[in-house]
């Protein structure tokens, strides 16, 4: 999403729709009931939402960055900048930004599916 965005594009509702589709039926294949799956489904949107507008370090330069204090509150595990596990995760998702910022609009949602780090 934040790709699409750096580019100028909005993202189709359908790619967000079967993503959130997905999400639902594995909480339903989990046994969660219909009050829980709207609960979580819920929670789930507001914490999609917390790290679209976040996830990026403010910084003046084009560059994009992990917020630390984002990947704090979602994972605790990760409590010092210098950890070698934020360095790993800070890794992973700037190798993944880039591969993915590397793709033509039309093959990212494809090509997410095989990238590996």
């Amino acid at each position: 999403m934040i790709i699409f965005k750096k580019k100028g594009k909005k993202l189709d509702q359908s790619i967000y729709d079967y993503l959130f589709h997905n999400i639902e039926n594995n909480l339903r294949e989990l046994g969660y009931g219909d009050v829980s799956v709207n609960k979580k489904m819920k929670d789930l949107n507001k914490i999609l939402y917390d790290i679209l507008l976040k996830i990026e370090k403010t910084n003046n330069q084009q560059i994009f960055d992990i917020n630390y204090s984002l990947t704090t509150k979602y994972f605790r595990e990760i409590n010092e900048e210098k950890s070698d596990k934020f360095i790993n995760f800070r890794a992973y998702f700037l190798n993944f930004y880039n591969f993915c910022f590397d793709l033509s609009l039309e093959n990212v949602i494809r090509e997410i599916e095989k990238y590996r780090y």
